[in-house]
């Protein structure tokens, strides 16, 4: 059985429509422990181009169940055996303002919703362009 995929290339997720956030905001701390928002924004943010999106949700996975480098194979094929919620439904995209950007290889960086970037891959036709989840349901 192949494994499921979160991973986009060649694409961009800009942030919800019901997003509160005109620009990327930092995702703050709750009750001084690092939330699934801020464990992503960091491994992102501090490294451009370095993960894909897979890669990001197993080690926010990893970090929040505090695994072992010796549990990490199996653990990694348990997690990606069945599908996983994308970045489109990631607090960074729905709540904190952040775009992301997939290159050809599927590596991913964070473009915050104020900046010239973000509106050039917006309007990048050569990209697949993608609106994160929205946060309420449409009445």
């Amino acid at each position: 059985m192949n494994p499921h995929t979160t991973n986009y290339y060649n694409s961009f997720i800009g942030i919800a429509d019901d997003s509160v956030a005109a620009k990327g905001e930092i995702p703050p701390l709750k009750r001084d422990k690092k939330t699934v928002a801020t464990i992503q924004f960091d491994l992102i943010y501090k490294n451009p181009y370095q993960f894909t999106s897979d890669d990001v949700l197993f080690q926010v996975f990893a970090e929040r169940n505090e695994l072992t480098d010796g549990e990490m194979d199996e653990a990694k094929k348990q997690f990606f055996s069945k599908g996983q919620p994308c970045l489109r439904a990631s607090s960074l995209t729905k709540r904190y303002g952040w775009g992301i950007h997939f290159d050809k290889d599927g590596k991913i960086a964070l473009y915050g919703a104020e900046t010239e970037k973000y509106s050039q891959f917006l309007g990048d036709k050569s990209l697949k362009r993608i609106k994160a989840v929205r946060s309420s349901k449409r009445i």
